[in-house]
């Protein structure tokens, strides 16, 4: 079935020596365009969660977010650079000795060096990175079903807009050969009052000549019956399982095309008003197709 590109997923993982909560939202985009927001210490996953996001999704806007709180000081890696603290100090308090003057360090001033601490970790614990994949994972599978639901309302309604557009391409089919025989009367009525007005003489095979001709304008048989594919292969791809946002898109371009070429050719007001409902229609059905993936 169809698959909506709006959803939203998210999964919360807590253990003893962390807490990570994934969180995903999309909205319908041409193409799948991935933004992430990671704390700086995994961002070294994201090439690799990335390819995991493929298998889930193939189109649209992905926010995805990880809030990750680590409880265990290990696990966090930060060290002071000792070595380098006592060299700074040490020279402090030869210059101050030099000078003849009082030195108190102040530890705090100190320890709000950035250059003194160092993350002693290239890489997240394996313990961690593996347990925030499984919540990415689940994330994505929540996700995937949010957008499966609101993918089956979709299919739903345009379904019934569908077959709303099948009735309407009915009632042309049959408007057609009363328009055609109208047509052929009103002309051989023309021609013929014209003919006997100016006293010329009728000439029979020129007449049939012109009403072919006549006949060849007007109709739009071929037109219909392309019509009635397209919608059926629509319907097809609405309830199959293969990506169906771009077919349809295709299709619904297709679609536009015969009908309006209906009501080019057709010449009749009845027609007229049923190619303008049919189009009002499409309209609202191409607004929802361009939400499925």
């Amino acid at each position: 079935m169809a698959v909506s590109m709006t959803g939203f997923g998210r999964y919360e993982t807590t253990e003893d020596k962390w807490s990570h909560v994934w969180e995903i939202r999309s909205v319908n985009s041409r193409f799948l365009d991935l933004k992430w927001r990671l704390p700086n210490s995994m961002r070294g996953y994201e090439s690799r969660w990335e390819k995991l996001v493929r298998q889930y999704g193939s189109r649209g806007r992905v926010d995805i977010g990880l809030n990750l709180e680590v409880f265990s000081t290990e696990l966090l890696g930060v060290s002071l650079n000792r070595l380098q603290a006592k060299a700074m100090l040490d020279q402090l308090k030869a210059m101050a000795a030099e000078e003849q003057v009082a030195f108190v360090p102040d530890y705090n001033r100190l320890l709000g060096l950035s250059s003194l601490w160092r993350d002693a970790m290239s890489e997240p614990d394996p313990e961690l990175a593996e347990s925030i994949t499984e919540g990415l994972e689940k994330a994505l599978a929540n996700w995937r079903d949010s957008r499966q639901e609101e993918g089956n309302d979709l299919v739903r309604d345009l379904t019934e807009r569908f077959s709303l557009l099948k009735d309407y391409a009915e009632q042309i089919k049959v408007k057609v050969p009363e328009i055609l025989e109208n047509k052929r009367a009103a002309l051989i009525e023309r021609v013929s009052g014209s003919m006997e007005t100016l006293g010329a003489e009728y000439i029979e095979d020129r007449m049939v000549q012109e009403v072919a001709i006549l006949t060849d304008k007007l109709d739009v048989s071929e037109e219909i019956t392309r019509l009635d594919a397209h919608l059926e292969r629509i319907l097809e791809v609405l309830r199959g399982n293969q990506d169906a946002g771009k077919r349809l898109d295709f299709l619904l371009q297709e679609t536009f095309r015969e009908i309006n070429t209906c009501g080019n050719k057709c010449q009749d007001s009845e027609v007229s008003r049923i190619v303008v409902e049919f189009k009002a229609e499409l309209e609202k059905c191409r607004e929802q197709v361009q939400n499925i993936e």
